[in-house]
């Protein structure tokens, strides 16, 4: 998953000697939240909503109005400067590591030329999960426990498939279980009602289930060991 295919493009952008109000414009108008600011076809800083309420706290205490301030006051001089750039082959998970790390919301996405092509936002981020884990079709998502070893998703999967149903994502994480075990969430379409409880039964029969969500009927179970599908725990 590289950034150049999930990045937002064309990036607004801003000159470095353009105005506070100008940015202030910009903002609202395209509904962002943060601009690159140029300067001799480079990117020379980041101004973001968040250093114009800083810049406009500062200026609180004057008598004049705020559109006066905000026209006097130049990108150069409140803007964020050196801003952290990733280069267009990034993927996304290191993308969300660096915003992660540098408590960022978004950074300018730089060509091997070290032109701006793009940008990437949290924003962007949540795209990614939304397509990734399907959620945008709704369906059945099954949070499961399994061992970690060789074919243990491949058994559950073929029990989902063999009940004429369609595996739409998985993933799996590492994090949070004993060594030896791994956790993974299955989303799933086209679930046959009648059949499920059987189906859930078998699944269980391979790994342990957490959690069902059934995102098509707005429900949510948790799962006890021994719970049946009707003892499960509805929240």
């Amino acid at each position: 998953m590289l950034v150049k295919n999930w990045m937002s493009k064309p990036v607004i952008t801003v000159g470095e000697k353009y105005s506070m109000q100008d940015a202030v414009n910009l903002l609202k108008q395209h509904n962002i939240h943060m601009l690159p600011v140029m300067g001799k076809g480079r990117v020379v800083g980041i101004i973001s909503d968040r250093d114009l309420k800083k810049a406009s706290a500062s200026d609180a205490a004057t008598l004049e109005s705020p559109e006066l301030i905000y026209s006097r006051i130049k990108i150069k001089d409140i803007m964020t400067q050196n801003p952290i750039s990733v280069p267009d082959d990034y993927t996304v998970e290191e993308t969300a590591e660096i915003l992660l790390a540098n408590k960022i919301s978004g950074v300018p996405v730089i060509n091997e030329e070290e032109k701006l092509v793009g940008i990437i936002t949290q924003t962007d981020l949540f795209r990614v999960i939304f397509s990734f884990t399907g959620i945008g079709g709704k369906g059945i998502q099954f949070a499961l426990k399994v061992f970690d070893r060789l074919r243990s998703i491949q058994q559950i999967t073929d029990i989902i498939r063999s009940y004429g149903s369609r595996v739409s994502s998985i993933l799996t994480s590492y994090e949070r279980v004993p060594p030896g075990y791994r956790l993974v969430y299955i989303r799933i379409f086209n679930i046959d009602y009648p059949s499920l409880q059987s189906l859930i039964a078998e699944i269980r029969g391979k790994a342990e289930l957490l959690y069902m969500i059934d995102h098509d009927k707005r429900k949510r179970y948790i799962y006890a060991q021994g719970d049946t599908y009707d003892q499960a725990e509805q929240i």
